[in-house]
């Protein structure tokens, strides 16, 4: 890196400051560093020299235009720098003022050859003195911005466009112009088609560039609209359009790949400039990327904390030959906003007693709430660190297997006990006001939510009903219908309740009995649904599970609830985006679900609420049971369960997948939906 004396402020001083400190007397060290520090502050200002390449294709690109940006902190962009390149495609930005606490860094580069290719690097909170801007940096950068790309500019909530920048060198390293280092990982490289996917799109920008006529780059520019009546301007627009609905044109833009390299008849490699490619064209062009570590395995419920971080706590502990008939229990994990795990490995946070965690993950302004299997309640700060014992709960040793946690804005923590039918609340989030809430109706209580009129809504995963009643006054709980196993519970922007359900209206229910130990339920499920599925009554052609809307005056626009056109196979969890658009775990459908909300907007001619718009599936994607969403618009999902075997084989199972019962990592899907705000207290919200 290059610093050289800011012209402005300069003026002569210099001081070696190694020989000053070690002149330092004992008897003078006061006034010494006194005097050092008036010196630091009067030192020039250090300014930056920014070194870089253009290429396309491998081809440098002469006479573009190069400019690099930063975005201020309230998340709109600004020029610091402009440049263009040489003959070799190489480029120099000078005099560069230093990296602002709180600002993202990127280049965008436009015209050379043709004013229609213009590419982006996206290079995080510090402007790199030596860069590559090519076609693999635009598509990492658009991919994970794509929430926020208006042109060439960046703009939005300043969490989420940080989120954004710190994801994208996961895809490509901006120093080299390569692929980043998570997505070379064994656990991204070779379990998903994230690379190919990635390099068959970068090679279509550089044809677009370099070898394709002018009828070529007409038919991807459209294919690239997405469903919109705009035609992109150029590859940049092109690229978002991709990023943001990459389910929209998959067909018709492998189509356009294989026209720009042919399959040679003897089934020999294109001449594609980056390999591996896609060989078949996908369901979707989306980058997906699976993280693991940190005690990840089984996660449960997901949560976001204020800074971005993912939370979960987990069913067993990694490495365990755990499923539903023996196991050991999980801790709680963090990750950062770009997957790097942050608890610590195989256990997890621990600590207070809890011992395996299913749904019983919470998220408050400044506090991580936990509930396990064995009846205890953790609770941390965003550090991890516990907060009070076990034996500071006034109701320690009185309740069941616990499941859903659920944080109101005024502070107050709602658990759901799902053995004994009761649920504790925390006033105020006090651990010593702690008490056990009876409420009618409840079946195994399950997802817990509270709205804006204080009333909370309760699912029940041993019956087809949700119970809606006041914070304060219990005793008017009123119930709706939904589908059989009700579990995930989520509020829009309006008020409204969704709510997954694993089978669907009128499918006969498991049967359990009364006080049934959260595993055993599981167990007793499964046992039950598997030779139903042996028979073909359920299958991905005959799938069962709903997900309901319940409108805060306790109307349902569809009553049986919405199937998306045999979308949703046994759902799980639910979460709402910042447009009101609704994502469910797919359980047994091992996918992630994008289903339209109540009047949302942006989506093709004729799409109403409870269409399924899209699944998203992977090597990367088990079977989910949580989808969360953050400020950039990444959806994060919870690879629960993986080996149905090795979940309920309990008598003779193949000793070489004992370990694979419980799912693989979080995985996440680049910049899909609508950033929310965070933490999702309450209604959905779109950031500040």
């Amino acid at each position: 890196m290059k610093y050289i004396s800011s012209p402005v402020q300069d003026r002569g001083s210099s001081l070696d400051l190694g020989l000053f400190a070690g002149r330092i007397s004992t008897r003078g060290a006061i006034a010494s560093l006194l005097l050092l520090g008036m010196v630091v502050a009067s030192l020039p200002t250090l300014a930056l020299d920014m070194e870089g390449s253009l290429t396309l294709g491998g081809k440098a690109i002469p006479g573009a235009k190069v400019t690099l940006w930063r975005t201020a902190g309230t998340g709109s962009s600004e020029t610091i720098g402009e440049s263009s390149t040489d003959a070799d495609g190489n480029f120099e930005l000078q005099n560069l003022s230093s990296s602002e606490e709180g600002s993202i860094y990127y280049i965008t580069t436009e015209g050379g050859d043709r004013e229609d290719v213009a590419l982006m690097s996206v290079l995080g909170a510090t402007p790199l003195s030596a860069v590559v801007v090519n076609e693999l940096t635009t598509v990492a950068s658009v991919f994970t911005s794509a929430q926020f790309i208006d042109g060439v500019t960046i703009s939005g909530n300043p969490l989420g466009v940080r989120i954004a920048a710190g994801n994208a060198p996961n895809l490509v390293d901006p120093v080299t112009g390569t692929w980043g280092n998570v997505l070379l990982n064994p656990l991204n490289s070779t379990q998903n088609t994230t690379l190919a996917r990635l390099n068959t799109l970068g090679s279509m920008i550089a044809a677009f560039g370099t070898t394709a006529d002018d009828a070529w780059r007409a038919a991807f520019l459209k294919a690239a609209a997405s469903g919109t009546d705009e035609i992109p301007r150029d590859t940049l627009e092109a690229l978002s359009g991709i990023a943001r609905a990459p389910w929209a044109n998959p067909d018709g833009l492998f189509g356009l790949f294989d026209q720009a390299y042919p399959q040679p008849e003897d089934g020999s490699r294109r001449e594609a400039p980056h390999v591996p490619y896609l060989a078949y064209a996908p369901e979707d062009f989306a980058m997906i990327l699976s993280f693991a570590g940190g005690g990840i395995f089984a996660p449960g419920k997901l949560q976001v904390d204020v800074e971005g971080n993912i939370w979960s706590g987990v069913n067993w502990m990694p490495g365990s030959q755990s499923g539903v008939y023996h196991n050991i229990g999980g801790g709680t994990i963090k990750l950062s906003p770009n997957g790097t795990a942050l608890s610590p490995p195989i256990t997890g946070f621990t600590g207070m007693g809890v011992d395996g965690i299913g749904w019983g993950t919470g998220m408050g302004k400044n506090r991580v709430w936990v509930s396990s299997f064995n009846g205890s309640i953790g609770v941390m700060d965003l550090e991890g660190r516990q907060i009070g014992k076990e034996s500071d709960f006034p109701m320690a040793g009185k309740v069941g297997d616990l499941m859903g946690v659920s944080v109101a804005d005024n502070g107050d923590v709602w658990i759901a006990d799902a053995t004994k039918n009761q649920l504790l609340h925390f006033p105020g989030g006090e651990i010593k006001d702690g008490v056990v809430v009876n409420v009618k109706g409840l079946k195994s209580p399950f997802g817990i939510a509270i709205d804006a009129q204080n009333r909370v809504w309760v699912s029940s995963s041993q019956s087809n009903i949700v119970t809606r009643f006041p914070a304060d006054d219990p005793s008017k709980a009123e119930s709706f219908e939904v589908g059989v196993i009700a579990r995930g519970v989520a509020l829009d922007s309006k008020g409204n309740l969704w709510v997954a359900s694993n089978m669907s209206p009128g499918f006969p229910a498991p049967t359990l009995p009364a006080g049934t130990p959260v595993m055993k339920q599981f167990q007793l499920m499964t046992e039950q649904m598997l030779p139903i599925m042996a028979k073909g009554t359920i299958s991905a052609e005959n799938p069962t599970g709903v997900l309901n809307m319940i409108r805060p005056d306790g109307s349902q626009p569809a009553p049986k609830g919405f199937t998306g056109d045999k979308g949703v196979f046994i759902p799980w969890g639910v979460s709402i985006d910042g447009n009101d658009d609704v994502w469910f775990g797919n359980f047994w459908g091992r996918g992630v679900g994008l289903m339209a909300g109540d009047d949302t907007q942006g989506h093709p001619e004729g799409t109403k609420i409870g269409d399924v718009i899209h699944v998203f599936q992977s090597g990367s994607i088990q079977m989910i049971t949580d989808v969360v969403v953050d400020q950039a618009g990444n959806a994060w999902a919870a690879n629960n369960w993986n080996d149905i075997d090795a979940v309920v084989d309990n008598v003779d199972p193949a000793r070489a997948s004992t370990t694979w019962g419980g799912g693989t990592g979080i995985s996440v899907i680049y910049g899909v939906a609508s950033p929310v705000n965070v933490p999702a207290i309450g209604e959905a919200r779109q950031p500040n």
